[in-house]
């Protein structure tokens, strides 16, 4: 019988290990490294920009209403140096932001020579997507609201499929409670149509039965783009979210290749079990270090600050590769 992949593995002693390390430093940044008074700092975008990696972060303010603020780091780690000033504010869409802007992802696109900045805008009518673009993360260029209410969890390829800008997003399902990864295409980033289904929740007692959405922006491979999303599991103490893995086609980015059956990041130290959202891993951010062969992934912890965790970029590629396909049994 063949054994199924798993998200542990053992190392050279025998022990058993995760495929993702916690960095020493962990927690990254905290409210404690802000330059005026907040509530917590969570759900970072992160881009390597020249010999520095900087993560947008979401702010919760002390009314709990965010904006989005840039810190930066020679190595991703340590020295953080946070900007004086918020990059987005929570005024920037009038009413469809009037209780903030959060959860940030962040896009190379190579075709305008800057980076695109996906993230919600959040008010009365509910959670929305909208974009705004940046050269240097001290200024932006704001596409506005691109995406109504109910819909967040923007991320963007990196590149054009098929002539069109690919996002995947995360609308309310009309299912109770429920809500899974879509896609939609769009000629110039602001104007998106043919949303299609992507990834679904998986039903019953899996760790991502309750709702599903994209993290970072998918990385391109050579067998298809690498993305990593957040699962949500609904239990008698309340929500726990864990990070999965999953393998999309190359030329339709709507195809699921490979899905892990297995979380391979999930709230297991204080940090991460603690906060304002209790057992909360959110990833929003990735770096890949091609030199080092390593990926990076940035995470709001409980709702309340930013950790990051990193794994061989090989390594996880072979185990998303072992992972089972996709049955036509099963529409998850």
């Amino acid at each position: 019988m063949v054994a199924e992949p798993t998200a542990a593995r053992l190392d050279g002693a025998g022990e058993l290990t995760d495929l993702f390390t916690r960095s020493s430093h962990n927690p990254l940044l905290t409210a404690a490294d802000w330059p005026y008074p907040a509530n917590s700092v969570l759900n970072p975008a992160a881009a390597q920009a020249d010999d520095e990696t900087v993560l947008v972060c979401r702010v919760e303010d002390r009314r709990g209403i965010s904006h989005l603020s840039v810190a930066r780091s020679s190595d991703g780690e340590t020295g953080w140096r946070v900007d004086p000033l918020p990059l987005i504010g929570p005024a920037v869409h009038g009413e469809q932001s009037r209780w903030g802007v959060e959860d940030p992802r962040l896009t190379w696109l190579a075709d305008q020579a800057c980076w695109a900045l996906t993230y919600t805008a959040y008010g009365p009518a509910g959670p929305a997507v909208a974009i705004a673009t940046t050269t240097d993360f001290r200024a932006v260029t704001s596409l506005g609201v691109v995406l109504p209410a109910e819909d967040k969890n923007a991320s963007l390829l990196p590149e054009r499929v098929g002539g069109d800008y690919l996002i995947f997003h995360r609308p309310m399902s009309v299912a109770p409670g429920r809500a899974d990864v879509w896609c939609s295409r769009s000629p110039d980033l602001r104007s998106w149509r043919d949303p299609r289904l992507v990834l679904s929740t998986r039903p019953g007692a899996w760790w991502d039965h309750q709702r599903v959405g994209m993290g970072p922006p998918p990385l391109r491979t050579p067998h298809g783009w690498l993305g990593l999303y957040h699962g949500i599991k609904e239990l008698a103490g309340g929500k726990v979210y864990r990070m999965g893995v999953v393998l999309l086609d190359l030329l339709d980015p709507a195809i699921v290749l490979r899905r892990g059956d297995d979380w391979v990041l999930g709230p297991a130290t204080g940090y991460e079990r603690t906060g304002d959202a209790p057992n909360v891993v959110f990833p929003t951010g990735l770096v890949h270090d091609p030199g080092r062969d390593r990926l990076r992934v940035y995470y709001g912890a409980a709702d309340t600050c930013v950790a990051m965790a990193s794994a061989g970029y090989s390594e996880l590629l072979d185990y998303v590769l072992a992972c089972p396909e996709p049955d036509p049994r099963r529409p998850w």
